[in-house]
């Protein structure tokens, strides 16, 4: 377990490291002022074609708004399952070691988002009510691909039924391919946006569950 841990650790790393490269190069490579009101964009000629390629879909885009609320949601509800769990054993030390790892993930998660929000690396291809919006990394994307995850972990930890377990993983999958799908196809996102929130949001999941495995491993020795 120890090992595994230590692995995931390192490919945690690895990827966020590789998500500060690919952030770099979306501002460095082929940047030319083709986004709205004539915004650079990076990868000027691969963001072009794969927006041709889609179009906009404005439908997608308000569909998968809407769903990014299931995510949410689940924090809520590991939120409370946490929350609870400090009612009733009086100390943030008794709550469950992953519960607790959980909370901060979810924090950085969040932090990331506004980082993001604050300092934009890239610009829709569409104006969204008329104005401007950053859309790198893309947020939703990044929100469902860090969330889902968490759900399938926790529940092969809490549940005991295999058929509930799988149904569960098997929806969220969906899910997730569904949402990032749509993303990719409804034409409010650069290619490159969705790249960079899949390979941030991995390095963030596999750094969480590493946390897990290594700390529980050391408190149980």
């Amino acid at each position: 377990m120890k090992k595994r841990g230590q692995k995931l650790l390192v490919t945690g790393t690895i990827l966020t490291g590789a998500f500060v490269i690919w952030t770099a190069l979306v501002q460095w490579i082929d940047v030319q002022p083709v986004g709205p009101n004539g915004t650079n964009i990076g990868f000027a000629s691969l963001n072009c074609w794969f927006h041709q390629l889609t179009g906009v879909h404005m439908t997608v885009y308000t569909v998968t708004d809407w769903l990014s609320l299931v995510p949410l949601l689940i924090c809520v509800v590991f939120g409370w399952i946490g929350l609870v769990q400090l009612i009733q054993r009086r100390s943030l030390f008794q709550v469950d070691l992953d519960l607790t790892i959980l909370g901060i993930y979810y924090v950085l998660v969040m932090f990331a988002y506004f980082i993001f929000e604050m300092i934009p690396v890239n610009y829709r291809p569409v104006l969204i009510d008329g104005r401007i919006e950053a859309s790198y990394p893309s947020s939703t994307t990044l929100l469902v691909l860090c969330v889902m995850p968490t759900l399938n972990f926790q529940v092969k930890r809490r549940m005991k039924s295999r058929r509930m377990i799988h149904v569960i993983n098997t929806l969220s999958i969906l899910f997730a391919g569904f949402m990032v799908t749509g993303r990719m196809i409804s034409g409010v996102h650069w290619l490159t946006d969705i790249i960079g929130a899949g390979i941030l949001s991995a390095g963030l999941y596999l750094i969480y569950k590493s946390s897990v495995l290594l700390l529980e491993k050391n408190i149980n020795a």
